[in-house]
């Protein structure tokens, strides 16, 4: 239907699974906001680097976890969701030694963020000294702000996917770090047939982001 109305190549942002690229017979180009909360960390923990341990808040998440921690260069953690029966609240184990650790949850969608802050408890009792989460598509619908504000999380960024309602805007522990630059970048790169790929790099978004962050 998008192909029959005209459009001839899409852009989207950290797809929830790769396959959906195959879905469309136009050019898709899925780019990441892994780079961006790179720099993002970077900026915000600088001095502290040595202290981040990156978290998948499930098994299905590590690669995206584990990507995140590589452009970092910290260590991996797992939160391991266990539900005896349909409906009870998940079991929830830590993998890894977070104690002593500034923890970063990374995932692609947030919706209700009950299971988000559950996990920020649970890494809290095994000795993390701070809970940070990095999430792509802040849903945040129903209780979910009023549940981050209340949770033990030091804060929580997301990207400007979806936009912010008021009271995501006006929660003092929810940050929203900017993925424009990145894709007029990319349209740019596009029309002048140059690579799109090559904005998956860290390195490559630092002068595009000039002035918000500063390396060094």
């Amino acid at each position: 239907m998008i192909a029959e109305a005209g459009v001839d190549r899409v852009l989207t942002l950290d797809l929830h699974a790769a396959q959906i690229q195959g879905f469309f017979d136009i050019p898709v180009d899925n780019l990441y906001a892994s780079p961006v909360f790179a720099l993002d960390i970077e900026h915000h923990f600088k001095g502290a680097m040595d202290d981040i341990m990156v978290v998948s808040p499930d098994v299905g998440g590590v690669a995206r976890a584990r990507e995140l921690a590589k452009r970092i260069n910290a260590p991996l953690s797992i939160v391991d969701k266990r539900r005896e029966k349909a409906g009870e609240i998940a079991e929830m184990t830590v993998i890894g030694n977070v104690a002593g650790k500034k923890c970063i949850i990374v995932d692609d969608i947030c919706d209700t963020a009950g299971t988000l802050c559950k996990a920020a408890e649970v890494l809290m009792q095994n000795g993390a000294t701070e809970v940070h989460s990095y999430i792509t598509h802040g849903v945040l619908s129903g209780p979910a702000v009023e549940r981050v504000q209340n949770s033990v999380m030091k804060s929580l960024v997301i990207t400007d996917s979806i936009e912010p309602t008021d009271a995501v805007k006006a929660c003092p522990n929810i940050r929203i770090v900017p993925t424009a630059p990145m894709f007029a970048q990319a349209i740019l790169n596009i029309w002048n047939g140059t690579s799109v790929s090559s904005l998956f790099e860290t390195d490559t978004l630092v002068p595009i982001y000039e002035g918000m962050y500063q390396r060094g």
